[in-house]
């Protein structure tokens, strides 16, 4: 059965090295490649595609609200998360958007390709290092509960991890497409949720909460 596959990882150098390991094994096709989550949302939606392996720390969309973006267009996409982070905030985040697996970058190539083919079994692979205690809580919470950043639209997580990256109102209007005006509205709303003020306390919020890692 032929695989396609996107890639999004905002390091080239590490794309690369995946999408060798990927398209040597038989059935695999790395069809497209993106660099941040806004990107690959819109790949999703034009090209037949059955697996993306998804960064988390990506700028302008991370690859939590990535990936509930792109499963809300198509929920049969599966969608495995490599990421360096093995914080109960990121495992979850993840799996609550809807992915399937979740690895850590240092995992072994053979480990990512045996991923691939337990989540087109629609099963689910966490890496052996993902602690017990991090995937129990889950299972039995499903989310956090009393979580200021669940009570966030994802428009408002978008403009919220924008903001957090430094872009200006005008900036985040372009990037968005909607009016300056309703960039402002959503800034008002957020820190009225969230009870915060200032740029920087939004942006240790965002940090704190996985929605950007400003690497």
């Amino acid at each position: 059965m032929a695989v396609n596959i996107i890639l999004a990882d905002d390091h080239a150098l590490f794309r690369e090295g995946l999408l060798s390991i990927l398209n040597d094994e038989l059935g695999f096709t790395v069809v497209a490649q993106a660099e941040n989550g806004r990107e690959v949302v819109k790949l999703a939606r034009k090209m037949e595609v059955d697996v993306i392996v998804m960064d988390i720390a990506m700028p302008e969309l991370n690859g939590i609200e990535a990936t509930s973006q792109v499963l809300h267009d198509n929920p049969d996409i599966k969608v495995i998360a490599l990421s360096m982070h093995s914080d109960r905030h990121f495992v979850q985040g993840m799996l609550k958007a809807g992915a399937k697996g979740y690895l850590l970058k240092d995992c072994a190539g053979g480990e990512l390709i045996s991923a691939v083919r337990e989540v087109l079994q629609d099963r689910y692979y966490i890496s052996e290092e993902i602690s017990t205690s991090v995937l129990n809580d889950y299972v039995g919470k499903l989310v956090d509960e009393g979580n200021e950043v669940s009570e966030l639209t994802s428009r408002e997580k978008e403009v919220l991890q924008l903001i957090a990256e430094g872009k200006s109102t005008q900036g985040i209007a372009e990037t968005l497409f909607i009016s300056v005006k309703t960039v402002e509205a959503h800034r008002v709303k957020i820190k009225t949720k969230l009870k915060l003020n200032s740029i920087p306390e939004l942006t240790k919020y965002a940090i704190r909460e996985g929605l950007t890692s400003l690497e």
